[in-house]
């Protein structure tokens, strides 16, 4: 039997049972749109992340309070171990650090920024030095960003600043109020747009030496970030780094760093880490429903055997041997779950664009995934369906004619 005529006759049985091919393609198709639908998430996920961090750049590393930790308690015994990150920090390494081509400190805060009667809350202010543009580059929309002589009030403010206070007029030259002081806005940053819900866009940059000056930097913790001089020597340039900073922070031979040094692989791992759990689960879940699924099409396959049962005979009667009818009913059961698998597949790629477009989660739809998809539900095909097959394809031709007989 050739594999159309094979195609031919499974399709001729299921579209003359649609009722019972639906119910037994649902265990199938939930499997395989729920691991769709998490891989599109998760891709996504991945570009975006990958985007963002990437401007961190592979050459540039953070030095930190605590650095990454993953566990809860952990990061609450670092918070309170490891010691605050100062400005005399950042000199050192400025000073001593061969490798370290730019250095710049950065301290944070939120605060309110108002223009006349508008006023916007939780605005993430960012003070740093003029360095900071060089190590990590930001997109300017327009305006500039800041230069070695700017010692004044100025600001350099995000997307959402921009439209919320000034509602698409050039905030070019105007003063706005921070700290209650007026800053004179001299650039504005490109749209990064938003993640998960939150706004990236809602943070305005000020001159280190001025956010010192009215905020003041006791009780802060900064980050220093460096840029390393040679891009093939990233690592030395760490390494030089962390001494410098244990022997400033008088750390002994067997004492834990009480800092952490961030890099963009790391931030990445984390993610993946992340990632992976979740795909892991998804995987273990969706395999429980391929099982399930598999298991409802060997029952569907076994009872079909006995309803064509006189059929089989017949078959056989007229020249079929039992590799032709196991043929036509392993076929049927492959047809069957790969019919699953792209029903599953169109639906995980209609709920990730539905999700895409509906909401801030970023969707993207790998072209591996519906090859995956159906090769596997294929395979369960294979795996569940050769029992009915088997059992089709040794059933007595005399006896199977004889089962409807009356």
């Amino acid at each position: 039997m050739k594999w159309a005529d094979g195609i031919r006759i499974a399709i001729a049985s299921l579209i003359e049972n649609p009722l019972r091919t639906f119910l037994t393609l649902i265990g199938i198709t939930i499997g395989v749109t729920a691991v769709i639908f998490v891989v599109s998430v998760i891709e996504g996920l991945n570009g975006y992340m990958a985007k963002n961090l990437g401007d961190l750049g592979p050459d540039v590393f953070v030095v930190t309070r605590i650095g990454i930790i993953q566990n809860r308690v952990e990061r609450e015994k670092a918070w309170q171990r490891n010691r605050r990150i100062t400005t005399e920090d950042c000199e050192a390494i400025r000073r001593q650090a061969t490798e370290a081509g730019k250095v710049s400190i950065e301290f944070r805060t939120s605060r309110q920024v108002k223009y006349r009667a508008k006023t916007i809350n939780d605005v993430f202010i960012r003070g740093v030095e003029p360095d900071f543009f060089e190590i990590s580059p930001t997109k300017i929309a327009e305006g500039r960003v800041f230069v070695p002589h700017d010692r004044t009030n100025i600001i350099f403010i995000g997307a959402d600043v921009a439209q919320n206070l000034f509602e698409g007029a050039s905030p070019l030259g105007k003063q706005i109020k921070v700290f209650g002081q007026n800053f004179t806005v001299v650039g504005v940053a490109e749209r990064e747009g938003s993640f998960l819900g939150n706004s990236q866009d809602g943070f305005a940059f000020i001159p280190f030496d001025t956010f010192k000056k009215v905020r003041g930097t006791r009780g802060y913790s900064g980050r220093i970030h460096v840029k390393a001089r040679d891009p093939m020597r990233v690592q030395p340039a760490i390494d030089e780094v962390r001494q410098i900073m244990r022997a400033r922070h008088h750390l002994g031979f067997k004492d834990k760093d009480d800092f952490g040094i961030q890099t963009s692989d790391d931030l990445m791992n984390l993610w993946h880490d992340l990632t992976a759990m979740i795909f892991n689960v998804a995987i273990f879940v969706v395999s429980i429903s391929l099982v399930v699924g598999g298991i409802v099409i060997m029952n569907i396959m076994l009872l079909t055997v006995v309803e064509r049962t006189r059929e089989i005979g017949v078959r056989k009667a007229i020249g079929a041997s039992q590799h032709d009818i196991e043929f036509q009913f392993l076929v049927e059961s492959i047809l069957l779950c790969a019919l699953g698998g792209l029903l599953g597949v169109a639906l995980g790629w209609f709920g990730a664009w539905a999700v895409r477009t509906t909401t801030p989660l970023p969707t993207s739809f790998p072209l591996w995934a519906p090859i995956l998809a159906v090769a596997l539900t294929s395979t369960v095909g294979i795996v569940f369906g050769l029992h009915p097959a088997r059992t089709a394809g040794r059933l007595d031709p005399i006896e199977a004619l004889r089962s409807n007989e009356t």
